[in-house]
């Protein structure tokens, strides 16, 4: 069991006979009364997203879970398919488990979280952080860069994302996986 005040970002609970994660969560003190966890879950089934509150002390049914790095070969009809760094056991998931997925690339190292009760697989994680090669964006404009102004630009992935004028064709930059915003350009080594 876990109390309500020890949620934190990624724990994992089972409510209502489905297992949740935490995606966010906040301690409010209300001018009256006690303190509350205000708390946002995420069904790793559906996806379905829940808004619950709880007051402190609350105890829910926690679920163990355990993080493995894999990385990403390829996909078929059976969905992704991931080898485990350690045994290099081969999996399959399916597309729609995995956040951050439009940004993943052949080779990269996924972050798969497995309920140790029964070895069911939750989810799996893209890094926050990817490094991903522009293949189309139109030239910016010269002395267009009064403002914050973007464009679109597709990655290597096929994923679309706005970037910095100054970014062309062929260039390769950094995306944050959780919602593709541009970070900066990444350095060639």
């Amino acid at each position: 069991m876990i109390q309500s005040q020890d949620i934190k970002k990624g724990v994992c609970v089972r409510m209502d006979g489905k297992v949740w994660v935490c995606i966010d969560f906040q301690h409010r003190k209300p001018g009256k009364g006690n303190t509350v966890m205000n708390t946002k879950w995420k069904n790793v089934a559906d996806g379905r997203v829940l808004d619950r509150t709880f007051q402190i002390g609350f105890k829910l049914e926690d679920v163990r879970v355990e993080r493995r790095p894999y990385q990403y070969l390829y996909e078929d009809a059976t969905g992704c398919i991931f080898m485990n760094q350690e045994t290099f056991e081969q999996i399959p998931i399916a597309r729609d488990m995995v956040t951050g997925q439009e940004y993943m690339k052949e080779g990269d190292i996924v972050e798969v979280v497995t309920d140790t009760s029964d070895g069911t697989i939750l989810l799996a994680e893209m890094p926050v952080k990817t490094n991903l090669k522009v293949t189309h964006s139109d030239p910016g404009l010269k002395g267009d860069t009064a403002t914050n102004a973007t464009k679109p630009a597709t990655l290597e992935t096929g994923a679309e994302v706005r970037v910095p004028l100054f970014i062309n064709e062929g260039d390769t930059i950094t995306i944050d996986t959780r919602d593709g915003s541009y970070l900066s350009r990444a350095s060639e080594a």
